[in-house]
C-alpha cells in the first residue's frame, strides 16, 4: 500500500501556514488490512480509519457517483484498485486536490499549486456540481484567503443554484459553513460570493434583500444597506474573531429590508421587525442560542448605543437592564463591539473613534458599584426592594451623566 498526505495540510504547507490536522489517503489497501493493523474504522458512509497511535484520519482512496440530489446523494466506491489521481479528482478545488508522499514530494495532477500561487479558486472537475455544499466551501475559502473565483467555477455555481441544488442543503451544514466563514479574515467575501451566484437569495433572503435598500439620509446614502453590512463586517473582523459578534453585525439591519425607507430617520420600527427575522433565521438553521440572543439585542438596541450621548439617564438605565448588562457583562462587551463595527461600517467612518462604547462601559461600571447594603439593612423585600434599588441606580446614572 502507498500512503499520501492530502488536502488542507498540503495546501497550508505550500502557503507557509500551520496546519492543525493531517489527512491521509491510502492507495492499494483494503479495510480488512487496516483493521488487522490496529486501525479503527469511523463512520458508516466513508472508509475512514483512525491510526492506532496518532489517531489521525486515514481514508482509503475512493471514487463517488451521484445518485440523487443533496450532499448525501452519493454512492462510494473504495477498494484497492482506486488510484490516487482518481481520489484527488473527486475533490472540490484544485488547491485541495494536491498530495504529498511521505518524503515530501508534491503530487499535483490538476494544477493546484499554480492556482494557489495565482490566488484562484477553481473546481477540479464537472463532478463539483454534484455536491451543493461546495458552493458554501468556495465562499468560505474566499473568506479565508480572499482568492478570486475562476470564471468557469462561478458559472458552474450559478448553474447549480438555478438547478435547485442549493435547496437540498440541510440547515445544520449551512450553519456549519457559515459559522466558520464568519471567523475568517475576509468574512464579508462569504456574503458576496453567495450573492454573486444567487445562493444568498435562496439561503439568506433576509440578507439578500438589503442590497438596493437605501441608508437613512442622516447616514451616508452613497452606499445601500447591503453594502453597509459588508463594510460593517470588515470592521467587525478587525475587532474580533468571535462569530457570535460577527453574526450580530451580519444581521443587525435585517428589518430595513421590509420597512419603508422614506420613514427614516424619524421612525425606526425596523428594529423589532429585524428581531423577528433573526428569530426565524435562527430557527431555520438551528443557530446556537448565544448567537441568536446577541443578534436580537444588537438589532433592537444598537441605535441606543449610537445615540448614548443624547439619551437621558432613565433611558440609559432601561437599556442596560434590557440587555442584562449587570448580570452578563461579557455579553455586554460583545454588544458594544458589534455596535462599534456598525458605526464604523460606512465610508469615511472606518478609523473614527467610537466613544459610546467606552461611555456605556463606564455607565455599567457605575451601576455595578451601587451600594445597596442599606436596603438590606432595612429588610426591604420584593417590589419595595426592587423600586428602591432602581431609584438608587437611576440616581447613580444621573450623577454619572453630569460628570461625563
Amino acid at each position: 500500500m502507498d500512503i499520501y498526505r492530502v488536502g488542507g495540510a498540503v495546501r497550508d504547507r505550500l502557503l507557509g501556514r500551520d496546519s492543525q490536522d493531517n489527512d491521509w489517503v491510502i492507495v492499494g489497501a483494503t479495510a480488512e488490512q487496516l483493521l488487522n493493523q490496529g486501525f479503527t474504522q469511523v463512520g458508516k458512509d466513508f472508509p475512514v480509519f483512525l491510526h492506532p497511535k496518532t489517531q489521525e484520519e486515514y481514508a482509503l482512496a475512493r471514487t463517488e457517483r451521484k445518485t440523487h440530489k443533496g450532499y448525501k446523494g452519493f454512492a462510494v466506491t473504495a477498494d484497492n484498485s482506486v488510484t490516487l489521481e482518481q481520489d484527488l479528482q473527486r475533490r472540490d478545488l484544485t488547491i485541495n486536490a494536491m498530495a504529498e508522499t511521505t518524503d515530501g514530494q508534491l503530487i499535483d495532477p490538476y494544477g493546484g499549486y499554480q492556482d494557489l500561487q495565482a490566488g484562484i479558486l477553481r473546481h477540479v472537475s464537472p463532478a463539483f456540481a454534484e455536491d451543493p455544499v461546495r458552493i458554501l466551501r468556495v465562499a468560505r475559502f474566499a473568506a479565508r484567503y480572499n482568492f478570486t473565483i475562476a470564471r468557469e467555477t462561478h458559472a458552474l455555481m450559478c448553474d447549480m443554484v438555478q438547478q435547485g441544488e442549493v435547496n437540498a442543503l440541510v440547515p445544520e451544514r449551512v450553519w456549519q459553513e457559515t459559522e466558520k466563514a464568519l471567523s475568517e479574515p475576509y468574512c464579508w467575501r462569504f456574503v458576496t460570493v453567495l450573492r454573486d451566484c444567487g445562493a444568498l437569495a435562496v439561503l439568506f433572503p433576509e440578507l439578500d434583500r438589503l442590497f438596493g435598500v437605501p441608508q437613512p439620509a442622516t447616514y451616508h446614502p452613497e452606499i445601500d444597506t447591503g453594502e453597509h453590512i459588508l463594510l460593517a463586517l470588515q470592521q467587525a473582523r478587525q475587532l474580533t474573531e468571535d462569530s457570535v459578534i460577527i453574526f450580530a453585525v451580519l444581521t443587525h439591519d435585517l428589518g430595513k429590508g421590509i420597512t419603508d425607507p422614506t420613514q427614516w430617520p424619524h421612525h425606526y420600527g425596523h428594529e423589532q421587525l429585524g428581531v423577528n427575522l433573526i428569530i426565524q433565521l435562527c430557527k431555520r438553521f438551528k443557530i446556537p442560542k448565544a448567537h441568536e440572543e446577541l443578534a436580537k439585542l444588537v438589532a433592537e438596541y444598537h441605535t441606543h448605543c449610537h445615540q448614548l450621548l443624547q439619551l437621558n439617564p432613565k433611558t440609559i438605565l432601561k437599556t442596560l437592564l434590557a440587555v442584562d448588562a449587570i448580570r452578563r457583562p461579557h455579553r455586554f462587551e460583545q454588544f458594544l463591539q458589534a455596535c462599534e463595527a456598525d458605526a464604523r461600517g460606512r465610508t469615511g467612518f472606518e478609523a473614527r473613534d467610537y466613544p459610546q462604547a467606552r461611555l456605556f462601559a463606564s455607565a455599567l461600571k457605575t451601576l455595578q458599584t451601587v451600594d445597596y447594603h442599606d436596603l438590606l439593612e432595612k429588610e426591604l423585600q420584593g417590589k419595595l426592594f426592587a423600586e428602591a434599588l432602581h431609584k438608587k441606580r437611576l440616581q447613580a446614572l444621573v450623577d454619572w451623566r453630569n460628570s461625563v
